[in-house]
């Protein structure tokens, strides 16, 4: 009984296809593939070729150089010191905060900022909006833009911000896109839209406080055609500038860098590094765009300065001396031998110097203060009764008076305040 049900059951089962047109199928779809085959084999050719013209249409050379020659530019893919939490600077200098700034989409850099030491007391335990609000408290703020390789946390960078931070300082250490845990990729044009943004939210927050611009090595370096507008906002020029072991082009420099050097003697070695140097836009010129500034500007350099030689220092302070029409806006001090390239921070006289820098600017005399700043002349009057402190907060020595007398010159007229 139960093998004649199972066999009833089997009969009511739908008849499967043939044993032919299965074949039939499965060949129909081996034809359509290989009808299609000569199209598909055409497409690719022509993908295989144009990628083929592409790479032949360069050669070696402008393959390898280019991105060899940002290695050596910017050596941001060297992130040193290693193992180092860049969102706790509080474990490397105190009286700090860390936090980012979007400058553009897709860019967001990492700051540090160190507040004075005269406020360390009041900074412990403070969040970031204390230390934004804290840029207006009258102390000179400087926005640090360092050289290339490694981050904000470089011990010779903090060594720097320290000596800045005694001195009265504010310091906002920045790393550019591409370095430290800052997102994208470091370019000149780009790393100069990095320096003019962190001005930019420096100057909306600083009230009444200067902001001067620090740049170190690579970082004295603007970009391109807005150079200008680096040190010149808008119309308005920098409150100060400083430039450490700076150089006059990056074509220049680069000849001489000491990893490069080695290389100069290979034939054609030079012609292929200047045309991956143009080719990559890769120009910082220095020499050419310090004839269009106009804040007061200082050149430190050290005597035994073996990256950027001091001769660069000193023919970029001859073209900016050249230049400016004031010529006491315009000073270079030359360190003596032992602080290098990087270790001019080591120097007992360079807090001196930065101290003496604006004196040019500010005038100290009996009964009042004499402002003599031909850049200022649209400034109304009533601003100049701060730059007893704001011309980077220089005025230290100055002691209290029963009555202060400020006297503007502005295109020889006289304004009293």
């Amino acid at each position: 009984m139960d093998a004649q049900d199972c066999q009833a059951a089997a009969t009511l089962q739908p008849p499967g296809p043939p044993a032919h047109g299965c074949v039939a199928a499965w060949w129909d779809m081996v034809d359509r593939n290989l009808r299609s085959f000569p199209h598909s084999c055409s497409t690719l050719g022509r993908k295989i070729a144009a990628l083929y013209d592409s790479f032949t249409s360069k050669s070696l050379k402008e393959h390898v150089f280019p991105p060899l020659i940002d290695m050596l530019i910017y050596f941001n893919f060297f992130k040193a010191p290693f193992l180092v939490d860049l969102k706790k600077p509080e474990l490397k200098i105190p009286h700090t905060v860390n936090f980012y700034l979007r400058v553009e989409p897709g860019v967001m850099l990492g700051i540090w900022h160190t507040v004075p030491s005269c406020r360390e007391e009041d900074a412990k335990g403070k969040d970031r909006c204390w230390y934004e609000a804290a840029l207006r408290d009258g102390n000179p703020i400087i926005v640090y833009l360092h050289g290339s390789a490694e981050h904000r946390a470089a011990s010779h960078r903090l060594k720097l911000v320290k000596v800045l931070s005694d001195g009265g300082f504010h310091v906002l250490s920045v790393d550019y896109r591409g370095f430290g845990d800052s997102t994208g990729k470091p370019t000149e044009e780009g790393l100069t839209t990095d320096a003019i943004r962190v001005y930019e939210w420096t100057k909306a927050r600083s009230g009444i406080t200067p902001v001067c611009l620090w740049g170190h090595s690579l970082g004295t370096g603007g970009g391109t055609d807005s150079f200008p507008s680096f040190f010149n906002f808008q119309g308005c020029p920098a409150d100060a500038i400083v430039l450490e072991a700076p150089f006059t082009n990056m074509w220049v420099a680069s000849i001489n860098y000491p990893l490069l050097k080695i290389y100069r003697n290979i034939p054609g070695f030079l012609r292929t590094f200047m045309d991956a140097l143009r080719k990559d836009k890769i120009v910082f010129p220095n020499d050419e765009n310090v004839k269009f500034l106009s804040s007061p500007l200082l050149i430190l350099h050290g005597e035994d300065d073996r990256t950027v030689p001091l001769e660069y220092g000193k023919k970029l302070y001859e073209i900016a001396h050249n230049a400016y029409r004031n010529k006491e806006r315009v000073k270079m001090v030359i360190f003596p031998p032992g602080f290098q390239h990087n270790l001019l921070c080591k120097s007992p006289t360079l807090l001196v110097t930065c101290e003496r820098f604006p004196e040019q600017a500010v005038v100290m005399s009996l009964g009042g203060v004499e402002i003599f700043n031909e850049d200022w002349v649209q400034t109304p009057p009533v601003m100049c009764i701060v730059l007893s402190k704001i011309v980077l907060g220089w005025t230290d020595e100055l002691k209290p008076l029963t009555s202060l007398q400020i006297t503007c010159h502005f295109n020889n007229r006289n304004h009293e305040c």
